[in-house]
């Protein structure tokens, strides 16, 4: 007799979206001159600079850093897991 397969849980989109929000973050790196695209708010910043962004699980913006370390340790402040993301 065949097997079943085990029921689906679905998650509704808005709850999908908030998964993780407040606990998770992931560091990313980006160039100067992006960014104004992730914050809007942002002065303008010399051309060719390395930085890094501290980003929520739901794609919030949290912080940017000139450095990888200073970005993870602003996660550690923030009580914020950080995942990789490939």
């Amino acid at each position: 007799m065949p097997l079943s397969p085990a029921p689906k849980t679905v998650m509704a989109p808005i709850e999908f979206a908030h998964l993780g929000e407040g606990e998770v973050a992931y560091v990313r790196e980006l160039m100067s001159e992006d960014v104004q695209g992730l914050f809007p708010n942002a002065p303008e910043i010399q051309p060719g600079i390395r930085l890094w962004a501290l980003i929520n699980a739901n794609g919030a913006p949290i912080m940017i850093a000139d450095s990888r370390e200073v970005a993870f340790a602003s996660a550690l402040e923030h009580e914020l897991t950080t995942l990789s993301l490939h």
